[in-house]
């Protein structure tokens, strides 16, 4: 049975983004193998220096994964922070990490290109190292991303194979999954889909605001009466994420066809969404009702991710002559 690893950084409310670049394939994932899901706050670190919204957010992910149907039964949640040796590890690989590798990570040079300053800090240009540690140390075989962090993924099977090349063979070289058609969300601005261009639609969000956030998707000044192309558009984009295929076919019909204006699309659009989330929202709320429940399941997702994170920390410190 394959073992399977993933996280979510907690520096916001998740969004629809969230959902089916990360939080749906890895629900699935849990029906196919030994799933292990964090939620990545040492990472948030990064960004994030509000010890509150930290804490906040961390407990949001774990309450919204849960209502979207991860399962404790069959999948593992547990916070990055809980797990012992993470630190120690990241540090061991980072001493065979060359510097033009980190140098050439997507994050950190997309920060480097927006002239960020005094925010590219060592977090983020070490960024790919945790995120190798976050993988190896469960000895994962898969690990489901996003189109974005295919890259972190492949520096990861780098970082493996010049580990086990040097100290003998300890790290299980893990595969890239990417779910076809939702590797990348559009935001409210055609954009993808992310909390730091302020784009989002999230997940619960209350009726009103999430009608309001969905009205105000950015579209052109194509007039009512003409016909419009439905192969640009954000809406029919989303649309796509939450309706069946014949009620897409029929959007993009009327794209074409004209005399519909986008306010009707998108009122289409935020009904389908709606509707979408709607059994989630109530699962939600009864999760809400206990949170007990939530500290129960992140405990012995911990303990059950540092039973085998402490066999492969005992495995790297012999290897390397620390023991």
């Amino acid at each position: 049975m394959p073992r399977i690893l993933s996280g979510i950084k907690p520096t916001g409310v998740p969004h629809i983004g969230n959902y089916f670049g990360m939080m749906r394939p890895a629900i699935q994932w849990q029906e196919r193998g030994e799933a292990f899901y964090f939620i990545a706050d040492y990472h948030a670190l990064t960004t994030l220096h509000d010890p509150k919204l930290l804490r906040e957010y961390s407990r949001g992910v774990a309450l919204d994964f849960l209502a979207c149907g991860l399962d404790p039964a069959r999948a593992t949640l547990f916070r990055q922070s809980d797990i012992h040796g993470i630190g120690q590890l990241t540090w061991i690989l980072g001493t065979l990490t060359p510097m033009p590798m980190l140098e050439n990570a997507h994050a950190y040079k997309a920060a480097v290109d927006r002239n960020e300053g005094d925010a590219i800090n060592l977090g983020l240009f070490a960024y790919p190292v945790l995120m190798a540690i976050d993988i190896l140390i469960y000895q994962s075989n898969i690990v489901p991303v996003g189109r974005d962090q295919k890259q972190h993924v492949e520096m990861t099977r780098d970082l493996a194979l010049k580990f086990n090349r040097t100290f003998g063979d300890t790290f299980t070289i893990p595969e890239a999954s990417i779910l076809p058609g939702v590797e990348t969300v559009r935001g409210l601005d055609g954009q993808k889909m992310s909390k730091s261009y302020g784009n989002t639609l999230e997940l619960f969000s209350e009726e009103k605001a999430l009608r309001k956030k969905v009205m105000s998707i950015v579209t052109d000044s194509t007039p009512v009466e003409a016909p419009k192309d439905p192969a640009s558009s954000s809406i029919v984009d989303l649309y796509r994420l939450f309706a069946p295929e014949a009620d897409v076919a029929a959007m993009e019909q009327r794209f074409r066809a004209g005399g519909t204006g986008y306010g009707d699309f998108k009122k289409q659009l935020f009904e389908a969404i709606w509707t979408y989330f709607e059994p989630m929202r109530r699962r939600r709320q009864e999760l809400e009702s206990d949170p007990g429940y939530i500290d129960e399941v992140l405990e012995k997702g911990a303990e059950r991710a540092n039973s085998l994170a402490s066999e492969t920390v005992h495995k790297v410190r012999k290897a390397i002559g620390l023991r």
